[in-house]
């Protein structure tokens, strides 16, 4: 076991952990590319979410019970954490499922930025917490204040690019810092893109 002095950790098994979360999240950040998809093609990408998530479903029970599906299977076993060793990795599923509910629920312009900062303020918050976070914030099962941070500044930024009202993308950007805050697990990639999706559309009109 290697360990770095300065902060008593094993770096060897840091730097695995990081690596998994960085192969994993930039599958996360890949859902940026969902409302240029729903913008040209909005009724095909609604049915390939929906396919996505069913064959998912199917493969992952397939391989929770031995069956080896090529590249499905090494991509989830890759990008599992360690809780989900040997269980049903729900993250793709809520992944895919908040992007779709999103856009079925919200106009074209609020369910991006319901999705966007899915893709940014998550995917990003994760990958700063694990490299620079070093204070915990209390009450959110392990969650830091770099990570939250970069959660706030990526939302802000995403939604201020999409509606130019920097009131809204500041709440947007609190609102979904807060959802990232809790131990949802991987719930929160379906609390987010519909609750900021539904609150931009609903505040719009009057921020």
């Amino acid at each position: 076991m290697v360990l770095c002095p300065r902060i008593g950790i094993d770096v060897k098994k840091h730097l695995r952990s990081l690596q998994k979360e960085l192969f994993r999240k930039t599958i996360h950040i890949c859902t940026a590319f969902v409302p240029l998809f729903l913008y040209y093609f909005k009724t095909l990408t609604i049915i390939l979410l929906a396919a996505a998530g069913i064959l998912y479903s199917l493969f992952e029970v397939l391989r929770i019970k031995g069956v080896y599906v090529p590249v499905i299977s090494a991509v989830t076993e890759a990008a599992a954490r360690k809780r989900d060793e040997n269980r049903f990795v729900l993250g793709p599923v809520t992944l895919v499922s908040g992007c779709l509910i999103c856009s079925l629920l919200w106009d074209d312009i609020f369910a991006a930025t319901g999705i966007l900062a899915l893709a940014f303020g998550d995917g990003l918050a994760s990958l700063a917490g694990k490299t620079f976070g070093r204070v915990e914030v209390p009450l959110t099962g392990g969650k830091t204040a770099a990570g939250s941070l970069t959660c706030f500044t990526a939302i802000f930024i995403s939604s201020f690019a999409l509606l130019h009202n920097t009131a809204l993308s500041f709440i947007a950007a609190l609102t979904g810092t807060l959802i990232e805050g809790l131990p949802l697990k991987d719930f929160d990639n379906l609390c987010i893109p519909v609750v900021l999706g539904g609150l931009s559309q609903f505040l719009f009109p009057h921020v």
